[in-house]
């Protein structure tokens, strides 16, 4: 599943659907916090919060495909902020959930969740997240899906953007994985001054055993993906208590996968342990297992796993440090490296997905660990931009149309046209960054430098100077392309900067930088294309385009009249076996 993200307080008019159109897929549960929804103080406890959020989002689920669903995936959880310090007893929490998107078997669900205060009038948004369910019939038979259709222009984006969300899911494991290949037991092993103040990973084990009973389970007497992952939650707290000897607050949760389902009368067996200990954080991974009694306890099966990561708030505010944690020999040396690698790819998401545009820099340095999340957010980005409103028509020119966008502090535009060139022809015909100055002057020569896969390139663009005199410019791309997923959706082709060992900043060339540019395509009646061409302006690149926004020039339109012509003369060249 892709994040789930907390944020500062929002408007609470913001997480509201348009006026006068309900999701039919839409439920909503509200919730007045009492004291036995907390812990400690009267703060409301993160278990309790994935309950209700689970049962929402499963009821939700169970209204668009018309039988009883149950939940697969639930996303990596980030808190930027504690709930503990957004909801309390008294107030009320409003958990909102509807269906994004189908896939064959699959679909995502998403929450939205707000905390009230009935005693100020305030209200606002507590988290956001997205989960995957799978629909079954009686037996363990999955339902193949119909489509979602998006109705309104807030479902449009978040069904535009679930496939890619999907795809940075299903990518997470092999990014794991090629990190883990790269780290030795000598890059996380402990000095000996580290060594003295560690403490054993072992004293830190905490287990539970749970019996599921109805009121834990749905009518189809499974158990609720919440209540499994509250278990889970509270066993991790007594581990992160053990091993900080204070309450500690939960700030992220690693993606839950449920491996098997669990019914009424199974006993759970959860087990957790302080895997690893960073400056202000450190880490406890848990384990659930169920069994099964059948004329005698059974063997256990696995059923979820998790990983956590806590942190300790002092009284003046700041941060506690922790001690390094001593791992046991074998496994706990391999969930000390392994923790170790989560910590790498959530600041690699963190800085590549969730903090703003003007708080990194635009060229994200390309490493394997995180090339995943980098090509989610180039295609991540080019959708939201397109799906922004407020558009001014700027110029048009032989049916070349400029629009211009002032949002905040970006600048950017986009040029439309519509082409007699199938859509996915004109799609292979724009992909190949290597044939672009072929129409376009801004590239002087394009060379491929590493193929990602087989939906992502890395191209390093030469690009004539500005001015008389001055050197020529020089970008490192990454593009992602894809394909739609389903009918309405658009072929994409998303450009962003990257930084790569391999093309360092030359005193040859002015190092420019893209933020967000790319193409849409959407198929029209006929042979014909809409080609939507996007890109949110910097400083590199406003001195190519405020000409022609500012009337003096009509140099982009030409461009796409170039563009245009290419399609025509080239749309022989595609092999049949490629185009179809």
């Amino acid at each position: 599943m892709g994040s789930l993200q907390t944020g500062r307080q929002e408007s609470y008019e913001e997480q509201r659907m348009e006026e006068g159109y309900r999701n039919p897929t839409q439920v909503q549960m509200s919730q007045l916090i009492l004291p036995c929804h907390t812990q400690h103080g009267e703060e409301l406890s993160v278990g309790q919060l994935l309950k209700w959020m689970d049962i929402t989002a499963c009821l939700s689920g169970e209204l668009r495909v018309k039988t009883f669903t149950v939940a697969l995936i639930w996303p990596l959880t980030s808190m930027t902020s504690p709930v503990s310090s957004c909801c309390s007893v008294g107030q009320i929490v409003n958990i909102r959930a509807k269906v994004n998107r189908a896939f064959n078997t699959s679909m995502e669900v998403g929450i939205v969740t707000s905390c009230e205060d009935v005693a100020s009038g305030r209200q606002w948004r507590v988290c956001k997240a997205f989960a995957t369910f799978v629909a079954k019939k009686t037996g363990c038979e999955k339902v193949q899906l119909k489509p979602v259709v998006p109705r309104t222009s807030e479902e449009q984006v978040e069904y535009s953007v679930a496939a890619e969300r999907r795809r940075m899911r299903l990518g997470h494991i092999e990014a794991m994985k090629d990190l883990l290949s790269t780290i030795s037991e000598q890059d996380v092993a402990l000095d000996t001054d580290e060594c003295q103040g560690a403490v054993p990973g072992s004293s830190t084990r905490a287990e539970s055993t749970e019996l599921v009973l109805p009121p834990h389970a749905n009518h189809q007497g499974y158990t609720f993906g919440g209540q499994i992952m509250a278990w889970m939650e509270g066993v991790a707290a007594i581990a992160a208590r053990r091993f900080c000897k204070a309450p500690a607050t939960l700030r992220t949760i690693e993606m839950f996968y449920f491996r098997g389902p669990s019914q009424v009368g199974d006993r759970i067996s959860l087990k957790a342990i302080v895997n690893n200990a960073f400056k202000n954080s450190f880490e406890v991974g848990v384990c659930a297992e169920a069994e099964t009694y059948v004329e005698g306890w059974e063997g256990k099966r696995h059923i979820n796993s998790a990983f956590m990561t806590f942190m300790v708030m002092e009284p003046d505010g700041q941060l506690r440090s922790f001690p390094r944690v001593q791992p046991d020999p074998g496994d706990g040396e391999r969930r000390f490296r392994e923790a170790s690698a989560r910590k790498k790819i959530r600041l690699d998401r963190k800085y590549i997905i969730s903090c703003k545009q003007t708080e990194r820099p635009l060229s994200v340095p390309f490493l394997p660990s995180n090339q995943v999340y980098l090509s989610y957010n180039n295609v991540y980005a080019l959708k939201m931009l397109a799906a922004k409103r407020r558009w001014v028509l700027s110029s048009t020119r032989n049916k070349v149309r400029l629009f211009t966008l002032e949002d905040h502090e970006f600048l950017s535009f986009k040029i439309e046209m519509s082409v007699s060139v199938r859509a996915r022809l004109a799609f292979r015909l724009l992909t190949d960054l290597r044939r672009r100055h072929e129409w376009d002057s801004h590239y002087r020569h394009c060379e491929l430098i590493q193929k990602v896969d087989e939906e992502d390139f890395i191209y390093h663009v030469i690009s004539p100077s500005i001015s008389k005199g001055s050197r020529m410019q020089d970008f490192v791309l990454l593009a992602s392309q894809r394909e739609p997923c389903d009918t309405g959706d658009p072929y994409v082709v998303a450009f962003r900067s990257v930084s790569l060992a391999a093309v360092p900043p030359s005193e040859e060339y002015v190092r420019g930088e893209v933020l967000c540019a790319g193409f849409a395509l959407w198929p029209e009646s006929g042979d014909r294309t809409r080609i939507t061409y996007y890109n949110q302006a910097t400083p590199g690149v406003l001195p190519y385009i405020t000409t022609d926004i500012a009337g003096l020039s009509a140099h982009f339109c030409c461009t796409f009249e170039a563009c245009n012509a290419f399609l025509e003369q080239n749309k022989e060249s595609v092999s049949p076996t490629r185009e179809q």
